[in-house]
């Protein structure tokens, strides 16, 4: 399916979302959506047998820091059924970057949207659980941004010291040895 008769498809399905198809050099048909409309058209891409994208394969984004808008989200759909690929995008600003959930369309999404406000910061309006993912709970800042200090000096936190006494440290040294036979 070309670009033009998925977004005619997409249209008819949601009219009021700002839809437009954009070219591409490998074979995923590639379209930009704007966010607002995200969810819907997610289950209109799942639900409709013509489409049938069933699997969210990937879910990223990329920081185009200086330019505006900054933030550009990639979904990267599969239609398993219809052989199909589709890459999703949606431009985010800098001064306002947050898209809604669509993990009641792909559960698959859960995670990739964690690892999305973990690691750019960009914030999933009615996720189920919006914790850091990759990073501890107490880490300052979003390390794919592209203003992200490199050269970054932190102490390290950890929850709780190890604590073991000499006997027990060689009491767990011998059962691992005689677990791996040496």
């Amino acid at each position: 399916m070309d670009a033009e008769t998925l977004v005619a498809t997409l249209q008819a399905a949601v009219p009021e979302a700002q839809i437009e198809g954009a070219a591409t050099i490998d074979l995923h048909t590639t379209i930009y959506v704007s966010r607002d409309h995200i969810p819907a058209l997610a289950r209109v891409l799942r639900d409709d047998p013509a489409l049938g994208f069933s699997l969210l394969a990937e879910l990223t984004a990329v920081d185009f820091w200086p330019k505006e808008p900054r933030y550009e989200i990639v979904y990267l759909l599969v239609s398993m059924a219809n052989r199909l690929r589709l890459r999703m995008k949606a431009r985010l600003p800098a001064d306002d970057p947050h898209v809604a959930t669509v993990t009641g369309v792909w559960p698959a999404a859960n995670w990739l949207e964690r690892e999305l406000w973990d690691m750019f910061g960009i914030a999933v309006d009615g996720h189920p659980d919006p914790r850091r993912l990759l990073m501890p709970e107490d880490w300052q800042g979003y390390p794919l941004r592209k203003d992200y200090p490199v050269q970054i000096r932190m102490t390290p936190n950890a929850s709780e010291a190890l604590q073991v006494t000499e006997e027990e440290f060689r009491s767990n040294l011998m059962k691992d040895r005689l677990t791996r036979g040496r």
